[in-house]
């Protein structure tokens, strides 16, 4: 009797055994559907957000243009061939949005259709001087806003930034419009106050106006 009620338990504890065993693998294959549907919508997301942020790094190429077009002009009528433009408010407020790494490649693509298109007659020249500079200026400005985002920081990076630009834009004046414009060095190191004062004005008037917009329009550049 005792050896039957044996057996009997032996053969309940190992259904048991199995039946446990069976539920926790569906439990296992539940999850990992579940996990695996949540790992797809996840990446969804993120792909619809990567392409949401291109459309709206794009939008700010076409308002960099747009602007350059609108809106050029001699700061210094001695040095007419420097123009203002305000191309680089969008390409600011796009890298403070997006970071450094993102103003940089708004930079080059901006340059590239501007240089081809309302600016053509400049030709490479134009190009190379406008990625030059505004990559200096938003890779230092991006750089120092993303540490720490206030307003007292994002003024420090735009003063550093406009810093940044002014000194290194007389090297690249040195050593590039030589090359382009057949020029001695001589003859544009004679014009280099007006270059530099072009330089920090053209910043600085960006940069303000930068300062000016980006709380108004970042919650829709991050949304």
């Amino acid at each position: 009797m005792s050896g039957a009620f044996s057996a009997s338990l032996s053969l309940l504890g190992r259904s048991s055994f199995f039946i446990i065993k069976k539920a926790l693998g569906k439990g296992r294959k539940k999850k990992e559907r579940f996990n695996m549907t949540e790992q797809t919508g996840q990446q969804n997301m993120a792909a619809a957000n990567k392409t949401l942020k291109v459309v709206k790094m794009g939008v700010m190429v076409a308002i960099s243009v747009a602007l350059v077009y609108l809106i050029h002009f001699p700061i210094f009528p001695v040095v007419s061939f420097l123009e203002y433009d305000p191309a680089d408010i969008p390409i600011l407020i796009g890298t403070f949005a997006f970071g450094p790494l993102a103003g940089l490649v708004l930079t080059v693509v901006t340059s590239v259709v501007q240089g081809l298109t309302v600016s053509a007659g400049s030709g490479l020249y134009g190009i190379l001087m406008h990625v030059i500079a505004t990559g200096v200026l938003v890779a230092v400005s991006g750089g120092i806003y993303s540490r720490n985002k206030t307003r007292k920081t994002a003024v420090i990076a735009l003063v550093c930034g406009m810093a940044a630009m002014a000194v290194v834009m007389m090297g690249a004046n040195m050593v590039i419009t030589p090359i382009f414009m057949g020029v001695p060095a001589s003859a544009v190191w004679d014009l280099m106050p007006f270059i530099v004062g072009f330089n920090v004005i053209k910043a600085g008037i960006n940069g303000a106006v930068t300062f000016i917009l980006y709380k108004r329009i970042a919650n829709f550049l991050r949304r």
